[in-house]
């Protein structure tokens, strides 16, 4: 039997005799089962994360790896990181089959050779302290099968994220996210539904991660790295919105503190020194909740 986001979707099996707004209304009341259905394995998300801050507390990385549209949403939401939460580009790191070149076109016999998944995964030294989640609708892909083999026999912790709950790789994984976003409006075009739900998940796993390791306070991106214009106009707000202080303050401050968001935050609220609030924040993992508590 065919994997569920391969099959014919029923609802749109006359989408090529319907008008442009039909064709549209159809994708879109599609789409609208997406998160209902992502909504249905947030407790697998939720021990995935988990499984993922013990091991980068501990030194570890995080490899999302994948094939074709899996692939580019991993690479996509790791790319993202550094920006957003102000880590190292090792932290989290996208694989896909086929390399750089597959980013931007298709490189379809890559996805069909296991043993190169593994070597892509030995050129980054990969470890029993890192996290690896692998990344496929259909849950059949043999590179990515084969880099979630790999990565097991090497004691690395295994997520898979797939669309396809009864799937190969679904069984061979620590943690299975198996979200049932049933058949594509095209059949077999997870690009749709199925990659649309992967990236969903994709951004839950790396911001709620971010968050348990302390690299945001409140809602705010406490930890980003302002290194141009727009991110130290963001970051000047984002001082001036938690503190109170008027925008000639804000922009004092974070001069004062190097240009560093987490030391300018402590300086402001704590009324501390950048000396003190670097030590504090060494006390606490970087944490801006976890030094300012600490003070209470």
């Amino acid at each position: 039997m065919k994997p569920i986001t391969e099959q014919v979707n029923p609802r749109t099996k006359d989408i090529d005799c319907r008008s442009t707004f039909e064709i549209v209304t159809l994708i879109n009341k599609e789409d609208e089962t997406v998160a209902e259905a992502v909504s249905r394995v947030l407790d697998r998300i939720a021990v995935a994360v988990d499984l993922i801050v013990a091991r980068l507390s501990k030194g570890g990385r995080l490899f999302y790896v994948g094939t074709g549209t899996s692939g580019r949403l991993g690479v996509l939401d790791a790319s993202e990181c550094p920006p957003t939460f102000g880590v190292s580009s090792d932290l989290v790191r996208g694989i896909i089959a086929g390399g750089y070149d597959a980013l931007y076109r298709s490189v379809e016999a890559a996805e069909d050779d296991p043993e190169q998944a593994a070597r892509d995964l030995d050129s980054v030294d990969l470890s029993s302290l890192d996290a690896v989640v692998g990344i496929s609708a259909s849950g059949a892909t043999p590179y990515t099968l084969g880099a979630l083999e790999h990565a097991k026999k090497l004691g690395a912790g295994v997520i898979v994220v797939t669309c396809n709950p009864d799937s190969q790789m679904a069984s061979a994984a620590d943690v299975s996210i198996s979200p049932v976003v049933g058949p594509e409006v095209i059949a077999g075009s997870s690009r749709m539904k199925a990659g649309t739900a992967q990236k969903m998940i994709l951004n839950m796993i790396s911001t709620a991660t971010m968050i348990r390791l302390g690299l945001v306070y409140g809602n705010l991106m406490s930890n980003l790295r302002a290194n141009n214009e727009k991110l130290v106009r963001r970051a000047h707000g984002i001082l001036a919105q938690e503190t109170g202080l008027d925008a000639e303050e804000s922009a004092r401050v974070f001069e004062a503190s190097g240009g560093d968001l987490k030391l300018a935050l402590l300086m402001a609220r704590a009324h501390v020194s950048c000396e003190d609030a670097g030590r504090l924040l060494q006390q606490h993992s970087g944490s801006v909740r976890r030094a300012l508590d600490s003070l209470k």
